[in-house]
């Protein structure tokens, strides 16, 4: 079976270009992969002593920070190698302040996973969240090469546990320690026998908990909500607009809203200001108004919501109305802010733990919206209490880094 996935994943290699001149999407993926190896062969020595990070899109590269932020504090002798699979991580932190390489990893075939391993010799390696290459792990495995699965997700729908992914389980053999983030995650993980599983928690919960101690003024947001409520909508996508924007037009005055969609291309924006019908106003236009003055402040620009989420009284966090998977609800919560979210949120055990304890909200449809919302806004008491529960939730997740950490600590004597 690996051997017809490998001839698949050479046929997908080979027509994929072709994809390129139907999405701009693909044509990032395709033409991201071109020169990773000729980039690597500049970047990378023989003497650098390597350890390579992977994470499929911008959320797990997140979740690898708090680890990579401690490996260069503690062992500076070390130097980072940082893949993407997806172009939405890539594009956005192919310049970050961590790796010597940032580059998207090369298609799962034998050939690719022989050359890239080649030329970065990694110590160590870290594959986040649920991202499993079966040549890449074979090829770790054969070199002896430590591989570690950091914040792992194991759930009964993965391959593994399907009579046609069964192949796939001795892939997972390269990794030596899985830290998983839940119980469940650790029962699954116990299924399939692998060992050894740690319950190291989430290090987004570590990622976002420092984010509080940092400095989130933005003086234009502050002037925008200047003594009003205000909710902010994060990342949010076609479906997600069209059930607050109905909000918005009908409770005019009740807060102030921040807008920061997932896409931020100018037909989108237009798209997302034609159904507001309350005065509006965009980050690129900000200069020389009187914010005040909006009720509307659409944020079509990247980069900033995580320090807007400080101003916020109440957070709509997107994604999870459709089916294009919620975003992180983490970097809101731990400003102590009520969230509310979409219904398809299956995938995440984060946002089901949060709504177990009464710290988030979810949504079907207008009617829940609007009753969820006017709870919020109007009853100060429960807004007060549900974003205490928000805050504690992340304080009391905090801590995988250090266990990940005190693994590493082992492997130096």
């Amino acid at each position: 079976m690996r051997r017809l996935y490998s001839i698949i994943i050479s046929i997908v290699q080979a027509i994929l270009p072709i994809s390129g001149l139907f999405s701009s999407k693909m044509k990032l993926f395709v033409s991201g992969r071109k020169d990773v190896f000729s980039i690597l062969r500049e970047q990378i020595t023989d003497q650098d002593r390597i350890i390579w990070f992977h994470a499929a899109s911008l959320g797990e590269y997140e979740q690898g920070v708090p680890v990579m932020e401690e490996i260069i504090k503690h062992y500076p002798e070390y130097k980072l190698v940082i893949t993407f699979f997806s172009p939405s991580g890539y594009e956005v932190k192919k310049n970050n302040a961590f790796a010597k390489a940032t580059t998207y990893l090369p298609l799962d075939t034998p050939a690719n996973a022989r050359t890239f391993i080649d030329l970065i010799h990694p110590e160590l390696v870290f594959f986040i969240k649920y991202e499993f290459w079966p040549n890449y792990l074979t090829e770790l495995k054969k070199r002896n090469i430590r591989t570690v699965l950091l914040s792992g997700v194991f759930r009964e729908n993965q391959p593994f546990f399907k009579w046609y992914g069964k192949w796939m389980l001795k892939s997972l053999d390269a990794f030596d320690h899985f830290f998983v983030q839940d119980n469940a995650s650790l029962i699954a993980a116990e299924a399939l026998n692998l060992q050894p599983v740690t319950v190291s928690g989430d290090t987004r919960f570590d990622r976002v908990s420092r984010q509080i101690e940092m400095d989130n003024t933005l003086e234009f947001i502050s002037a925008f909500k200047a003594d009003q409520l205000c909710v902010v909508c994060g990342s949010t996508w076609p479906e997600d607009e069209e059930v607050f924007a109905s909000f918005i037009n009908r409770h005019q005055g009740m807060a102030k809203f921040i807008i920061a969609p997932h896409q931020i291309k100018p037909e989108k924006i237009v798209a997302l200001r034609q159904k507001l019908k309350v005065k509006t106003v965009l980050f690129s236009e900000k200069e020389g108004k009187m914010l005040s003055e909006y009720d509307v402040f659409i944020i079509n620009t990247i980069g900033l919501l995580t320090k807007i989420y400080s101003y916020a009284d109440v957070a709509y966090i997107g994604g999870a109305l459709g089916t294009t998977g919620l975003h992180n609800i983490l970097e809101p919560a731990t400003f102590g802010i009520p969230i509310a979210i979409g219904n398809h949120f299956e995938k995440f055990p984060e946002a089901k733990r949060l709504q177990q304890l009464a710290g988030l909200y979810t949504i079907s449809n207008q009617k829940e919206l609007d009753e969820i919302l006017h709870k919020l806004l109007s009853d100060q008491k429960f807004r007060m209490q549900t974003g205490m529960i928000a805050g504690h939730f992340i304080n009391s997740n905090t801590g995988a880094t250090k266990t990940v950490m005190k693994y590493i600590a082992s492997l130096h004597g």
